[in-house]
């Protein structure tokens, strides 16, 4: 498209309203602008056109015959594109709510909340995608990532969702008999840890554990480290957020535990989320 041969769209539009009304001033108050800015659209429109728009009739005015036919055409494009925004907000209004977040939280944090979100709230439908990629809100069309930080990623809007308070956790069994008063006398019992969370192995070397210990064990996924250490197969780094039915259930224990400072799991969206989107942060703050 030649956008050269496209007058100002603020001078269209002033026109289409004086043309729809006859009336200056009452295209003004339409517009929420003076009524000389309204005028002087027009003249702008003439000069580029080199031709008249309107004259005086009377009390009023009224179209010339180039008004008349600029006046149908602007009219029925302003239609075509409102019809366009309209179809494109109905779409974006019934299109699924897109949450992107880690398989670990997604199984142990959100599932077991979501429920009750789809029973209160049947009208807004929405899409988990599990993954340990950091996404794009964006480009990757994701309207809510939950991610494990300090809160702080440019041109979002991050609030904190559940604190990241790190617990060694392992079952009763494994460790009846054994003593746990300090973290050195864990260092040389069994850890299982995730094959690719560098943060477990920060946290285990500024601790002196050897990561690399032959009695350690390494799993793909949290989920099947936290299945190991349910299993009794030793001891697990987590955050607080993901093993908190464990711990009301009994089915593991903590062992020891550190403050998480501003570590957590944080709602991310882009600076103004959407009404429906709202509800559900709104929800999830109130469940968390």
């Amino acid at each position: 498209m030649d956008w050269r041969k496209i007058p100002s769209l603020a001078g269209l539009r002033a026109f289409e309203a004086v043309a729809r009304h006859r009336s200056y001033s009452a295209a003004a108050r339409e517009l929420n602008v003076t009524e000389a800015a309204v005028r002087q659209h027009l003249r702008g429109l003439e000069d580029f056109f080199g031709l008249s728009l309107v004259h005086r009739s009377g009390r009023g005015i009224a179209l010339s015959d180039p008004g008349q036919k600029l006046a149908a055409s602007v009219a029925s494009g302003f239609q075509t594109l409102l019809s366009g925004i309209e179809d494109l907000q109905r779409d974006d209004a019934l299109r699924p709510l897109k949450i992107a977040l880690t398989p670990a939280f997604a199984e142990n944090w959100l599932m077991p909340r979501l429920g009750r979100f789809w029973a209160e709230h049947p009208e807004i439908e929405t899409e988990l995608a599990p993954s340990l990629r950091l996404v794009d809100l964006k480009s990757d069309g994701v309207d809510l990532a939950i991610r494990y930080g300090h809160g702080s990623w440019p041109g979002t809007r991050a609030e904190l969702l559940a604190s990241a308070e790190y617990l060694v956790v392992a079952t009763a069994d494994f460790m009846a008999g054994r003593t746990a008063a300090s973290l050195a006398e864990l260092r040389d019992l069994p850890w299982l840890f995730e094959d690719s969370r560098r943060e477990h192995q920060a946290w285990a070397a500024e601790r002196g554990i050897d990561f690399h210990a032959a009695q350690n064990r390494f799993y793909p996924t949290n989920s099947l480290v936290l299945s190991a250490v349910r299993a009794g197969y030793g001891l697990s780094l987590q955050a607080r957020a993901l093993v908190e039915r464990d711990l009301q259930a009994g089915t593991l224990i903590q062992v020891f535990s550190e403050d998480p400072g501003t570590l957590g799991y944080y709602m991310v969206t882009l600076p103004e989320p959407r009404a429906k989107l709202r509800v559900l942060l709104k929800w999830l703050k109130a469940a968390a």
